[in-house]
């Protein structure tokens, strides 16, 4: 097939701020089927109004002319096009908006979510990936399950052939405000250790501790009891979808789904310098293992708290005190006992978690995944402080990243892997930053211990650097991923700025020829779906 699209749009757009979030305001008005050719020359697509290019991952072709018209109309042909076969050994998934179901279990933005589809099957894309949030879907109370507008997304997914990925999202979001479920916030008020707490007092509430997973706070249950409960009615209730329309399903294993401390939840400094973040051990529960675990050792002073002398957020983390590059805590007696503690209980979270994801989906025909996340920052210092505050106990000389992958061989699930649009130049020298190395370096563990990595981008960008970082580590010499998901469909993901240089990515990772002698033939149910669609969406 081929789509012409003619239009105009105007588009005020917010910023994407550090977690990949586009805010945007109210009064967005996108035109999904836009593509402005002022914006042509950062994804390299010429100067010319007219631009067409062959889809590469289908029949289906977008020829987009800017135009001055204030009404948008959409004519799509159907073309008997002779393709040689494409090498199709990537997937390509397009995360949806992180509010595609509101608090209250409704479809936010209906018609534009139908049309965003409808345009992500017409340019050949394999599926979606949707957030399905612990908060909403077991919102008032322990037991009490509505999986209404996530049925109805699932619906409108399998009606026009798309497959499907779940993420079961544990955790809040803050943007857009997605909060854990009620009744856990209200137990949280009277019994505030359930949270991640920092040597400040500081408390996260977005999400669990882990030292509660086995404890029975959550109104006589554990919070794995009720994980797996969670997964018990989610496989119930979405069982007909279930190895046809659903194909994935991806595990939250804490912050923002991903398997870390959060160590890096305070904001930046307004001077720009990005500190290491805080060790998370400091609720009740996590402070009683650390000094049982300590007493055990036959060193109970060592169990008292966190290092002494770790950094605050503000601080860079190598210029002296427990990360020093020369003679810091981290390499003694010590600071083994303690990281490797602190590392230790993450990845026996994590191998509990996966536990009930496993036993519960065991019979049904669907790969489960869970996400790690890529902490760059600072990566290139021998003590790689970025990560040693998120539990990864990764040095100079020592691999963190190896108990990571055997547990996940264990439960022989994949690993969801952020950062495959990140590149070491975009970051300054004193960041001490390298996303290509470490990249490199956990993609190796995963590949040891047989592990799939599932890719993913950092963030939503029009730059082609990104999509051009993206393609070679999907193409490259030594890649073998068979899933990347672009994260995450929105206004700004269809805005004249950055659509098409996605449909120019896409186009690229794999090129079928078309042949010259095609007949047309119109087809007036899709034109109309296109043609003046609005898109007013959350992006994530």
């Amino acid at each position: 097939m081929e789509v012409s699209v003619i239009g105009s749009s105007q588009v005020n757009l917010g910023r994407v701020n550090d977690t990949g979030l586009c805010s945007f305001s109210r009064n967005l008005n996108t035109n999904i089927s836009i593509v402005k050719s002022s914006y042509s020359k950062r994804c390299n697509l010429g100067q010319t109004q007219n631009l067409v290019w062959p889809s590469s991952r289908s029949t289906v072709g977008f020829s987009l002319r800017a135009s001055a018209s204030v009404n948008s109309q959409a004519v799509v042909s159907e073309k008997a096009s002779t393709l040689t076969k494409p090498i199709d050994d990537v997937k390509l998934y397009v995360g949806l908006p992180v509010d595609t179901v509101s608090n209250s279990n409704t479809i936010n933005h209906g018609r534009a979510m139908a049309a965003g589809l409808k345009a992500l099957k017409l340019l050949g894309v394999d599926g979606v990936e949707l957030p399905v949030w612990w908060g909403i879907a077991e919102k008032e109370a322990m037991g009490k399950y509505d999986w209404t507008g996530y049925l109805a997304v699932v619906e409108m997914v399998e009606k026009l052939g798309l497959k499907l990925h779940i993420s079961l999202c544990f955790h809040a979001s803050a943007e857009p405000k997605i909060s854990l479920p009620q009744w856990v916030s209200q137990i949280g008020e009277s019994e505030p250790s359930i949270y991640f707490t920092d040597r400040s007092g500081q408390q996260y509430k977005d999400c669990l501790s882990l030292g509660v997973d086995d404890r029975p706070v959550l109104d006589g249950k554990t919070p794995l009891e009720v994980y797996n409960e969670f997964c018990e009615s989610f496989k119930s209730s979405f069982s007909p979808f279930m190895g046809s329309t659903i194909t994935g399903l991806s595990i939250g294993l804490g912050p923002d789904g991903e398997l870390r401390y959060p160590s890096h939840h305070h904001p930046v400094q307004s001077n720009g310098q990005c500190g290491a973040g805080g060790f998370q051990c400091y609720d009740k529960n996590m402070l009683g293992d650390l000094k049982h675990h300590a007493e055990t050792q036959g060193n109970p002073l060592w169990g008292l708290g966190g290092p002494h002398d770790a950094p605050s957020h503000e601080q860079s983390p190598i210029s002296g005190g427990f990360f020093a590059e020369n003679g810091g805590a981290w390499e003694t007696p010590y600071g083994n006992f303690f990281l490797s503690w602190y590392s230790s209980q993450l990845i026996c979270h994590g191998d509990r978690v996966l536990s009930v994801a496993v036993s519960t989906f065991k019979d049904v025909p669907i790969t489960l995944s869970a996400k790690i996340p890529l902490m760059h920052s600072w990566s290139e210092a021998r003590s790689h402080p970025s990560e040693q505050t998120a539990g990864f106990y990764n040095t100079a000389h020592r691999d963190g990243y190896e108990a990571i992958a055997e547990t996940f061989s264990k439960h022989s699930c994949k690993i969801i892997l952020p950062g495959m649009d990140l590149s070491d130049e975009s970051f300054p020298t004193e960041s001490h930053s390298s996303p290509e190395s470490l990249l490199a370096q956990i993609t190796s563990s995963c590949r040891k211990h047989g592990v799939e990595v599932l890719g993913q981008n950092s963030s939503v960008s029009g730059s082609s650097k990104g999509f051009e970082q993206i393609k070679k580590k999907l193409l490259g010499g030594n890649a073998a991923m068979e899933v990347f998901t672009y994260q995450r469909m929105g206004a700004y993901f269809f805005s004249p700025e950055h659509f098409p240089c996605f449909t120019q990515f896409v186009r690229g990772l794999n090129q079928p020829i078309q042949s010259s002698d095609d007949l047309p033939v119109e087809d007036e149910e899709t034109a109309k779906f296109l043609s003046g669609t609005k898109l007013q969406l959350q992006a994530a």
